[in-house]
């Protein structure tokens, strides 16, 4: 086995991107690897990447526009209009979710990884981060594919889109780092995770707008990593809204930070996986 594929030594953001440099041709692999793999054997194959966005969002749309009358506030709102705000929500709440819902299992599903091959562990929350991007990518195609259908034009920010989010892909690595890690010792957690998960969607502007809360309860909303992500999506991609710059950058450094711990804590702590395993 080639230099390439050994694990990366130390626990400093400098060596994570050393050992994500060093292995990205076998994240290129397992990332094709996994996202192709979960359709496979499947009748409609990668079909369901497009099927199951579409599905969500129709119901989503039905339920929360026409049984619970919710409202952006945008000048003569249709339901179109109205799904595709909540759809830019959804995948955004979709990638954060996919990546956290997966990363207690990462290791502990790939025992042979841990206990018979050198092999890069670190890079198996990368790979769920990617091959969840992916999807998110696919979506955001529907997304864009929706304002043209419906005549809604996109915005000019919207190639600010990667930059928004960046802040949200540094925490969720983080977090899936962590997580990945207590999965090994912890196996209830990964039921914990979904139900928190859960609790993410509904207490975030996903379903409604920021302001239809309280204000007591939007300071708890602003703690919900995906709370920022979506409303400056919304702002650069929909409504021509220049971003919040100072919240975007404080969003940055806390990724940062989390970033760096997340490998900090999973390097730390791997010497036992095999033990555990």
């Amino acid at each position: 086995m080639n230099d390439s594929r050994i694990a990366a030594s130390g626990g400093t953001p400098a060596a994570a991107v050393r050992g994500l440099v060093a292995n990205r041709e076998l994240l290129a692999d397992l990332v094709k690897r996994d996202f192709l793999g979960r359709y496979r054997g499947s009748a409609l194959g990668l079909a369901w990447s497009l099927l199951h966005p579409l599905f969500m969002l129709a119901v989503y749309t039905v339920v929360f526009s026409v049984a619970f009358k919710a409202r952006w506030g945008m000048a003569n709102e249709s339901k179109v209009a109205f799904g595709i705000v909540l759809f830019s929500g959804m995948i955004v709440h979709g990638f954060f979710a996919e990546c956290l819902n997966r990363a207690p299992d990462l290791v502990t599903s790939r025992p042979n990884f841990v206990k018979k091959v050198v092999f890069p562990l670190e890079i198996l929350p990368w790979m769920a981060l990617c091959s969840a991007l992916l999807h998110a990518l696919i979506s955001l195609a529907l997304l864009i594919g929706f304002c043209v259908a419906a005549g809604i034009p996109l915005q000019p920010g919207t190639v600010l889109v990667p930059v928004v989010l960046l802040p949200l892909f540094l925490q969720t690595l983080g977090l899936s780092w962590i997580l990945a890690s207590l999965g090994v010792y912890l196996r209830d957690l990964s039921h914990g995770i979904g139900m928190l998960t859960t609790v993410a969607l509904f207490f975030s502007p996903v379903f409604y707008p920021v302001d239809a809360l309280p204000p007591v309860y939007r300071a708890f909303m602003a703690w919900n990593p995906i709370t920022l992500p979506v409303v400056q999506l919304r702002d650069v991609m929909l409504w021509g809204n220049a971003p919040d710059w100072t919240a975007w950058s404080v969003n940055l450094a806390a990724g940062c930070a989390l970033g760096a711990l997340g490998y900090w804590w999973f390097q730390k702590t791997r010497r036992g996986f095999a033990d555990v395993l």
